[in-house]
């Protein structure tokens, strides 16, 4: 369903170019859902915006994108209009700002499949009655004549979703769904993504930040971050065998209910890299337990000659649970260092 190869997004900026997207190759089957997992900032909104042709004026984008087997870039501006919101969908992470706040929610349901589907007003006005019941909101008749401002967030998100699926997408790309929702709305949004994607047969992309909710939706998972992706697997493998240190340190960084009461969490220290002057080295080695000097001055590249098993894959010269990623993080500790010492100490140097 989407062949993505060597993607690159740079955003032209007054101080410097800006790369947000930095040769990430990935494949979704069909009906499959493929989680994209990273802090802000790691180029997750970026990627999943672009994908459907949504990239700013600033912006170059590098590689190839095949969405059922089409390159969107052959694709004609005639093409392109109804390709995009009809083969391949998106459900924005904040749906009052992308809900417009000064039209009915009929009008906003209604003008995607009027324009696309070339449908009458009635048949569109039935159309969207039909999928506000699908995505479960009560009483659609009358939430048709409210403004957005009238529901709840857990309502908003639901009409985000029924505008997305309006025109029978393929793909749905949803970015951060539950941003900003208590915890049980939460969850009624993502089991409802889940049964209308088994319902649809659709491919998903879940873009989130929450390991916890990658590991109980998706089928494989891609961790990201500067733009790069650092680890890539069938979720069962990734969360049986971590390997690159940054999937490990988002995992410490939630909540475990398994954990004692007052226990302190484990937030990952220091911050990411400026893209707009990025390190030499492994983008995450100023902030790695287990980073050597070589992390500081080469990439390691996105290898599976050392997977567990097929697909399996991280970018990482000292993996978690290998006798030399255990030796790394040995030594630091023992040292009382960690990479953001050695990188510090590395700017230091460059200074004097």
């Amino acid at each position: 369903m989407l062949k993505v190869e060597d993607l690159t997004v740079e955003f032209s900026t007054p101080a410097g170019n800006l790369r947000a997207v930095d040769g990430v190759t990935l494949e979704l089957a069909e009906g499959e859902t493929y989680a994209i997992v990273g802090e802000s900032g790691s180029g997750k909104s970026v990627f999943s915006r672009t994908l459907i042709n949504l990239l700013a004026g600033n912006g170059t984008r590098g590689g190839t994108i095949e969405i059922g087997g089409r390159d969107i870039d052959t694709l004609s501006k005639g093409e392109a209009k109804h390709f995009f919101g009809v083969d391949v969908a998106m459900v924005f992470q904040d749906p009052m700002t992308s809900l417009n706040p000064v039209k009915r929610i009929d009008a906003q349901l209604m003008e995607a499949m009027r324009y696309h589907l070339k449908v009458s007003k009635s048949e569109a006005k039935e159309r969207a009655i039909a999928l506000l019941k699908q995505v479960h909101i009560p009483s659609p008749e009358q939430r048709m004549r409210q403004y957005p401002h009238e529901l709840s967030g857990g309502m908003r998100q639901r009409v985000v979703i029924a505008m997305a699926l309006a025109c029978e997408p393929r793909l749905l790309i949803a970015d951060e769904p539950t941003t900003a929702l208590d915890v049980t709305v939460q969850k009624s949004i993502l089991d409802l993504l889940d049964e209308l994607r088994i319902e649809r047969k659709m491919s998903m992309i879940l873009v989130t930040h929450d390991l916890g909710v990658a590991r109980g939706r998706a089928d494989r998972v891609g961790v990201m971050y500067a733009g790069r992706l650092m680890e890539v697997g069938a979720t069962a493998d990734l969360f049986a065998d971590m390997r690159h240190p940054y999937t490990q340190a988002l995992l410490q960084s939630i909540p475990n209910p398994a954990m004692r009461s007052h226990s302190r969490l484990q937030p990952i220290p220091g911050r990411p890299p400026n893209l707009l002057d990025p390190p030499q080295g492994c983008a995450f080695a100023a902030r790695c337990r287990h980073a050597q000097p070589d992390c500081l001055n080469s990439k390691p590249d996105l290898d599976d000659s050392s997977g567990r098993t097929e697909g399996h894959r991280w970018a990482c010269f000292h993996p978690v649970g290998t006798p030399d990623g255990d030796a790394a993080l040995k030594a630091n500790l023992d040292a009382g260092e960690n990479a953001a010492g050695l990188a510090m100490e590395e700017i230091v140097g460059e200074l004097v």
